[in-house]
């Protein structure tokens, strides 16, 4: 049996004081520009912001061996936590300086099985309704080709970032 690794490294001094005074939107374009790091998550599980639109964006990701489950198929966490990362990123796109969403509720449909024979996905996500305290969003995972293998709904409720504490 062939052994492999992965390792991920990240900037650990970008944090919640540093986000909290840049709005949703220039928080991930300074992401995309490599001003700031992604999330720690985001680098672990491959994920890359493409485009950003009011209240969408386009979430990328390779599936490789590391996501797989012992039936030889990615985990399905992987289309689930790519689809929250990006519906929450549509929804954070929408935030203003000092405010952040979080997910309450998350629904996700399976279409079919990914493999690293898929290829490269493509997330897009996109707001149904910016509400004050509550959002929800939607969002769907397809193949270069066009082909669905996941979508998924999710409720996120927004406050202010202090609130973390």
């Amino acid at each position: 049996m062939a052994t492999r690794s992965l390792t991920i490294s990240w900037d650990a001094s970008t944090n919640r004081q540093t986000v909290q005074h840049m709005s949703g939107r220039e928080y991930i374009e300074a992401t995309m520009s490599g001003k700031i790091q992604a999330s720690p998550m985001s680098r672990l599980m491959g994920f890359v912001t493409t485009e950003i639109g009011d209240g969408s964006i386009v979430v990328e990701c390779m599936p490789g061996e590391q996501h797989y489950n012992v039936l030889g198929s990615t985990h399905g966490g992987l289309a689930s936590t790519l689809l929250d990362t990006c519906m929450g990123g549509a929804v954070q796109v929408t935030m203003p300086a000092g405010y952040g969403a979080a997910t309450l509720e998350l629904k996700i449909n399976y279409v079919r099985a990914i493999t690293v024979e898929t290829g490269k996905l493509r997330c897009e996500g996109r707001v149904i309704h910016p509400g004050k305290r509550i959002a929800t969003a939607d969002g769907r995972i397809t193949d270069a080709s066009g082909r669905l293998y996941a979508h998924g709904s999710t409720t996120m409720m927004i406050f202010p970032i202090q609130e973390m504490s």
